[in-house]
């Protein structure tokens, strides 16, 4: 937001000099970013006015003036200027003359004709980059005046660097509004009086989006003369804070958006088909905007349309064939308030970056709509002539924004900001911002005005008053609090475990954005993500489903910088479209990991190999072991699409799915771009950091004894169900079982032999063989019956 200061001390009575200003609303949390004059540094540039304007003899382009100056004679001027006329009042520079750039005006000789000055342009005098032509001052402009008199150019631009949730102050009057809260001064606003209705004429507004357009203004004035002059101090006005003016009708609405925040738009009233409809785009429908792009429209945007097709994109850009020209004469004035959810992101979606957009995005005072269509009619009636018609107001009270009491406690207030402020003095605060407090045995009441959004919870009524009673108010004081013990259940596993437990197996920890590339969710899982409305760029667009989606982008990030082997991890949250979850959406803590690259870093005694999804499964294992119950948790065949489907597996804790590992898809990779072989893992969080509290036993004075089978058995058969079906037989006697041999021939056909070894022990005798063997014959018995198994001979 960029104002002139002339302009605000008009508002706000004050004698403080530009930087004093620029400190004192930095200090209140509205940055300045820049202080710069209104104008390039100059002298001795005075207000002439063009008695004679005659062609240069010798050239096609050149003119030959006599500008008055208020000397004794006229000044001889040679000008190339197109718009040089007799009549003018102008810019003239005097021999002497001293313009930004070093330029210094000396007497000289053009085209053999005497030239004793310079007329000047805007750009010349460091005014603005218009260089068309020269300036044109006001008739009543003071023959002989210096410049910076004329036209207050003792004066400079301040650009205030705003933050999104104050849209308030994207007009003067929401920035005189916080400098006269900060000086405790009155705000002079303009009067703005209801203009008197000179015509009967009005525009039936149908508005079929109420939630989109809650408020919908709009007036007739006809016999506007479009080619009058906007008057100098609007037209300065505009151009010091970087609005180029443009006629009368433009000038006007821009005025007003600079004024009160609030963006209006003028329609050819001639070029309208009869009645307005504030209605979404149809299927199909297309536009052609002001600029003479045209553009398809989506379901999802709001337009303006007539009885026959969509006319303006509501609160963005106007479109050209209901466009304001030079032969305009009746015009249709629009004031509305539109949601900031149905402007967010479509000016971006078209290419499109507006003052209009960027201030509904945010949110304009859905109060001020009226206001605003008196001050523009009332200006353009004074400046281009016509009569105005009634207003014509469609509304729907129910779908306009609620304000609701805020509750500010005093108690909070001191112990948030670690100072003691009178309530006086917080109550006082609280009126001059217009919050209506009222008094409570506890603090206040207050409700925050239309025009700040951003005033919702207690909090942001402790931030108003520490920044109006002033930050450097508050004393630095070291914060003294209550050291209190943690409960730590023993039964959950500290995340700082689990990522121990990776580093030390060679992986970094990575933290990426939750919303990642939409196309790259599509190849990993076949969750529907959430879609961004406003994304930074189309590559981080959806929220992530799976915490895979970031890391693939991290990883292929290194494999492009030359690193061949990468090992990332990260814990975040995925978001799951879930009908019987709040808001409709599930979030879920997740552990996920990528590896790529040779199993094991180069080194002289270890055979480079690369990595398979043994190493993968070995690492998710490494997590499990920590949570004391690696039994409880099966690795299955994979149904994952993603993964290879006989290098993958998925993670089930009894009938649970908690996650899956193993090398990704060939079909994946080459959709991914991975132009080498990856591996990924993803653990839900919840379930590997509840763990089985250790329980003290007595290790057992007898000795163990160990039984050795070779079963011969169906390929099919997984080694962990069969193992498990072994331990069960054995019953409490078995300490331990695992396969520690696999072989398989011709002579076997579609068999293999298992060798697993049984490890007995008793807690309280030493096993006799009887009893050995009878466990023997229990486990045998179980692999024949249950699995056809037979031992090998």
């Amino acid at each position: 937001m960029i104002f002139n200061k002339e302009w605000l001390d008009e508002w706000v009575d004050n004698q403080l000099g530009a930087e004093e200003l620029s400190d004192l609303i930095t200090m209140a949390g509205l940055e300045v970013d820049s202080v710069r004059p209104v104008c390039g540094e100059f002298t001795k540039v005075v207000v002439g006015e063009v008695r004679s304007c005659r062609a240069h003899e010798n050239s096609d382009h050149l003119h030959v003036t006599e500008v008055d100056v208020g000397g004794a004679q006229p000044l001889q001027v040679v000008c190339g200027a197109p718009n040089c006329r007799a009549g003018l009042k102008v810019a003239c520079a005097l021999v002497g003359a001293k313009l930004p750039g070093g330029v210094e005006i000396k007497p000289s000789r053009l085209r053999g004709v005497d030239s004793e000055g310079m007329l000047c342009s805007y750009r010349e005098l460091g005014l603005s980059e218009d260089g068309s032509g020269i300036m044109e001052l006001p008739k009543d402009a003071r023959v002989g005046e210096d410049l910076h008199d004329c036209l207050g150019l003792d004066d400079v631009a301040i650009d205030v660097d705003l933050t999104t949730n104050r849209p308030d102050c994207l007009g003067l009057r929401g920035v005189a509004r916080e400098v006269a809260v900060l000086l405790g001064k009155d705000l002079h606003e303009p009067e703005v009086a209801a203009v008197a209705e000179g015509c009967p004429d009005a525009v039936e507004v149908t508005v079929e989006a109420w939630k989109s357009c809650p408020r919908y203004l709009s007036r007739v004035i006809r016999g506007v003369n479009q080619r009058a002059a906007s008057p100098l101090w609007m037209t300065e006005r505009l151009r010091r804070c970087g609005v180029r003016p443009v006629s009368p009708i433009v000038d006007v609405t821009n005025y007003v958006m600079l004024e009160l925040s609030q963006p209006m738009h003028s329609f050819d009233l001639d070029r309208v088909g009869g009645s307005i409809v504030v209605r979404n785009a149809r299927s199909g429908e297309r536009l052609t905007l002001l600029s003479g792009e045209e553009i398809a429209l989506d379901p999802d945007t709001l337009v303006i349309a007539d009885r026959d097709r969509p006319i303006a994109l509501a609160g963005i850009f106007g479109g050209q064939d209901s466009g304001i020209g030079d032969s305009t004469c009746n015009v249709l004035l629009e004031s509305a308030f539109f949601a900031p959810d149905a402007i967010k992101g479509r000016a971006r979606r078209y290419g499109l970056d507006t003052d209009a957009s960027h201030r509904f995005e945010r949110g304009v005072d859905f109060m001020g709509q009226r206001r605003a269509m008196e001050r523009a009619t009332e200006l353009l009636l004074a400046i281009g002539g016509g009569v105005a018609g009634p207003i014509r107001e469609a509304v729907d009270e129910g779908s306009l924004p609620v304000r609701h009491e805020i509750a500010l406690r005093m108690s909070k207030l001191t112990r948030v900001l670690g100072t003691d402020i009178a309530k006086g003095e917080v109550g006082d605060i609280l009126r001059r911002l217009g919050l209506c407090p009222r008094e409570t045995p506890e603090g206040f009441m207050a409700v925050a005005p239309s025009f700040r959004f951003d005033l919702e919870i207690e909090e942001d009524l402790i931030e108003e008053v520490a920044r109006i009673h002033g930050y450097h108010k508050i004393p630095n004081l070291v914060p003294v609090s209550e050291l209190r013990s943690v409960p730590r259940p023993e039964a959950r596993l500290r995340e700082p475990r689990l990522r121990d437990a990776l580093l030390a197996r060679g992986y970094q920890e990575a933290i990426t954005y939750s919303f990642t590339d939409p196309k790259v969710l599509e190849a990993l899982s076949p969750e529907r993500p959430l879609l961004l409305t406003s994304p930074i760029s189309p590559e981080l667009s959806a929220m992530r489903t799976t915490i895979l989606g970031g890391l693939i982008g991290a990883l292929r990030y290194n494999l492009n910088r030359q690193q061949r082997r990468v090992r990332l991890f990260e814990e975040g949250l995925v978001y799951i479209r879930d009908a019987g979850a709040e808001n409709g959406v599930r979030q879920e803590a997740m552990l996920g990991g990528v590896a790529t690259g040779s199993a094991a870093d180069e080194n002289w005694a270890i055979p480079a190999r690369p990595l398979d999804f043994f190493d993968l499964k070995g690492d998710v294992e490494s997590l499990l072991l920590l949570t004391g119950r690696p039994g409880a948790f099966a690795f299955r065949p994979t149904a994952t699409p993603c993964l290879h489907p006989t290098q993958g597996a998925d993670i089930y804790l009894g009938d649970r799915l908690v996650g899956c590992v193993g090398m990704l898809h060939p079909k994946v990779e080459r959709e991914l771009g991975l132009k080498q072989h990856v591996g990924v893992f993803e653990l839900c969080h919840g379930a590997i950091t509840e763990r089985a509290v250790p329980v003290a036993a007595p290790v057992s004075k007898f000795p163990s004894i160990r039984r050795d089978f070779a079963f011969v058995l169906g390929k099919g058969v997984a080694a962990s169900d069969f193992v498990a079906a072994l331990r069960e037989a054995g019953g409490s006697l078995v300490v331990d079982a695992r396969v520690f041999d696999v072989f398989s021939d011709d002579s076997l056909g579609d068999s293999r032999s298992v060798a697993v070894g049984v490890i007995l022990q008793d807690q309280g005798r030493t096993l006799e063989d009887a009893a050995v063997e009878e466990v023997a014959g229990r486990i045998v018995a179980a692999a024949r019956e249950r699995f056809g198994a037979q031992l090998r001979q």
